[in-house]
């Protein structure tokens, strides 16, 4: 038999007297479970003292408070400068974007003009009849009048109306400017 299994071997034959001997002196000595900590003086200050120590180091903690807030608003700061920075170069690049399209747009619009001007009207209404009729009153607009009227005559009775609806629309003053 090996060490181990001999100490098992005793301990288990004397568990039934140990358990209750351990318990009852736990009991019986208080704070035998509860851990013990000195208590240390180093000096032996009056309420007086305490008081003034902490106001002293309450405005050193304010400006420590203050402080740390500080960077964390200029660290802020940086962030948002660096976001609007973004912006606005985005938004230069956009403004750009826009007048290149705007200038784009007027060519394509007077050179489209200049196409229905030279073409004979009847070429012209059945072309004009099969795109968006907004497109078509837009082109049908900015042509002279007489070539405006070719122009309707030779469409079918029902897509001329709707073109010359919205030119009137257009042309009404109580339409309102604003389109929402």
């Amino acid at each position: 038999m090996t060490i181990r299994q001999k100490r098992l071997s005793l301990f288990r034959k004397l568990r039934p007297v140990l358990l209750p001997a351990a318990a009852a002196l736990m009991l019986a000595i208080p704070g035998a479970l509860a851990e013990e900590r000195p208590v240390i003086v180093t000096s032996k200050a009056t309420a007086d003292e305490i008081r003034e120590f902490c106001t002293n180091i309450s405005d050193k903690a304010r400006d420590q408070r203050y402080l740390l807030q500080k960077q964390e608003l200029e660290s802020l700061q940086k962030d948002v400068d660096g976001r609007i920075a973004m912006l606005e170069k985005r938004r230069a690049e956009y403004e750009d974007w826009l007048k290149r399209r705007n200038d784009f747009l007027k060519v394509a619009e007077a050179g489209l003009i200049e196409i229905y001007k030279k073409m004979k009207p009847d070429a012209a209404a059945a072309q004009l009849q099969k795109i968006n009729p907004e497109i078509a009153s837009a082109i049908v607009m900015k042509l002279n009048p007489r070539m405006s009227s070719l122009i309707l005559s030779e469409m079918q009775p029902d897509k001329a109306a709707l073109l010359a609806s919205i030119i009137a629309s257009a042309a009404d003053p109580n339409t309102s400017k604003d389109p929402s």
